[in-house]
């Protein structure tokens, strides 16, 4: 039985790997993440790579992987998980790439608020890292 905290941490540097196989194109990744980030990206896949090398089925997860199929960034990840566990280095070493990664994320934080004092309404946008967040509609009167 997996442990599914060492699991998603799998999944998750698993997806820090893999993540330009999954954008829609590299110059919107290049948009939510430093410069530096993007080159870890590329060093923290050559490493799982280097390490998962001369396994069959992780080598075909890897390949899918790079084709885009989000059902085998699934099953890399528990290869990848397998590995951490029996090789602490190389878990320490990954962990450390993905952690670098996750802070070269961008963020973008802007807020849209309409404060209207009639019957019209209003409404906040949060936008963080290009994802949009709309709140409940918000209406205010006074008397």
């Amino acid at each position: 039985m997996t442990d599914p905290v060492t699991t998603l941490t799998a999944l998750a540097i698993a997806e820090f790997a893999f993540k330009k196989f999954f954008e829609s194109g590299v110059g919107k990744l290049g948009e939510k993440f430093t410069e530096t980030a993007l080159t870890k990206m590329d060093e923290l896949r050559q490493k799982i790579w280097d390490k998962l090398r001369g396994n069959p089925r992780a080598e075909k997860a890897l390949q899918e992987v790079e084709k885009g199929s989000k059902d085998h960034l699934n099953k890399l990840a528990v290869y990848l998980e397998d590995e951490m566990k029996d090789n602490p280095d190389f878990a320490a070493q990954v962990s450390t790439l993905a952690q670098e990664i996750k802070a070269g994320k961008i963020q973008v934080n802007s807020q849209n608020i309409q404060q209207n004092y009639d019957n019209s309404t209003g409404f906040q946008n949060d936008i963080d890292g290009g994802e949009n967040f709309i709140a409940h509609t918000i209406n205010i009167h006074k008397p």
